[in-house]
């Protein structure tokens, strides 16, 4: 792995601080400020989460259209609009003058960072490594855990020394300063895959984004794609319910989450590992095998042990997901229209982040508890890994 990397740091780091920076249009980095806007514009919860999922949903929608670009703009071209789009972006929701235009900042923090930021980073590491892409993607995907682990706390500080506004002016800064730069030196020279990269790799069809919208068999694997995103942000938005209900202290919460994350960046390296090795078809009838493990434990949890473990296995099944997802769709179509296709199923994901916590939320309301909702969210993960493992092998039979 260590040889791999030194080979290939520039297109990995570049993909690295892609996935890195996009934390700033991620729920987990926005949700530090929710409570200033709220006092500022006198909202409510309830409003507040109906206008941030108009606007996720919004993103979405344009994803499909702004993300075909990667295939027809060189990506290093692209960032110099993806980039100063964000951090525009991240001024406007420190400085935001209305709701209006509070709603549009949150929109473009999600289209050009939750977004186009990481549909960038996958669709050219899908493109640029064939024999190897499994490896590139795992490496690529730890952006999303270090911004995780560090940007929060950046901005906290900052907000805690000098205002929330502060904060989104460092992150603005951080984009201009850091990240576009360094990103467009590490892609603005394409990689080429070595020959003997592309004697290990079988010809694949290059499918156009119609023909994929027209093969079944693409959306038999979105109802498996979109189990994690909306299952994960389903339990991070519910998590003060969820602590509360179990009489958890806040502090245990937080070190669960800290396990995830050890267990999110193991398995991406190991799954990178073995996509290389056998393929990404192979791992699609057992990627959420962890996930539904995760949501029958959820819904029973009762002492630290099982919030560690559900946690855990939330880890493992990130830790597959997020590197099946990047090398799985240019091995079964191709990579010639790679961002129209990507951008589809990115804006897909997207949607189900929007209406994990929605659902769920008016469910609750209607008194059904969220771990009843978590056990069937398990038993769906068991019927769709059986789809998932019909999928594969008609995929095998396609060749």
């Amino acid at each position: 792995m260590l040889n791999f990397l030194q080979k290939n740091f520039r297109w990995i780091a570049g993909g690295f601080l892609l996935t890195y920076f996009s934390s700033f249009g991620q729920t987990f980095f926005i949700s530090g400020s929710i409570a200033e806007w709220q006092a500022r514009f006198s909202l409510s919860h309830g409003e507040f989460g109906r206008l941030y999922m108009a606007a996720t949903i919004a993103s979405a929608a344009c994803l499909p259209f702004v993300g075909r670009l990667v295939d027809v703009v060189a990506e290093h071209r692209l960032l110099l609009l993806v980039i100063p789009a964000l951090a525009s972006a991240t001024l406007l929701a420190a400085y935001a003058p209305s709701v209006a235009v509070l709603i549009f900042a949150i929109f473009l923090l999600r289209l050009f960072g939750q977004g186009m930021m990481t549909h960038i980073a996958l669709t050219a590491t899908g493109r640029w490594f064939d024999a190897y892409r499994g490896r590139a993607v795992s490496l690529v995907v730890l952006g999303h855990q270090g911004g995780e682990a560090t940007l929060p706390l950046v901005f906290a500080a900052i907000a805690i020394a000098f205002g929330y506004q502060a904060g989104w002016i460092f992150s603005a800064l951080a984009l201009l300063l850091i990240g576009l730069p360094l990103s467009i030196w590490a892609y603005k020279k394409p990689r080429t895959p070595l020959e003997s990269e592309q004697a290990q790799v079988k010809p694949v069809r290059q499918w156009t984004r119609m023909q994929v919208l027209r093969d079944p068999i693409f959306w038999i694997l979105l109802t498996g794609v979109l189990a994690p995103p909306f299952i994960g942000t389903t339990i991070f938005f519910h998590q003060d319910y969820l602590t509360a209900l179990r009489d958890w202290p806040p502090q245990l919460f937080a070190q669960g989450l800290s396990l995830m994350a050890v267990t999110t960046v193991v398995c991406a390296l190991l799954n990178g590992a073995v996509m290389d090795r056998f393929g990404a078809k192979m791992v699609l009838p057992f990627f959420l095998l962890p996930l539904a493990g995760a949501c029958f434990f959820a819904s029973d949890a009762e002492g630290a042990a099982m919030l560690f473990l559900f946690m855990g296995l939330l880890g493992v099944s990130y830790g597959v997901s997020s590197t099946l997802f990047g090398a799985l769709w240019p091995e079964i179509y191709g990579t010639k229209h790679l961002g129209a296709v990507r951008s589809v199923i990115v804006s897909a994901m997207v949607l189900a982040t929007a209406a994990g916590p929605g659902l769920t939320g008016t469910l609750i309301d209607q008194g059904v508890s969220l771990p009843d909702q978590m056990r069937m969210m398990g038993f769906y993960c068991l019927a769709v890994a059986g789809l998932m493992a019909m999928a594969a092998h008609v995929l095998r039979k396609r060749g």
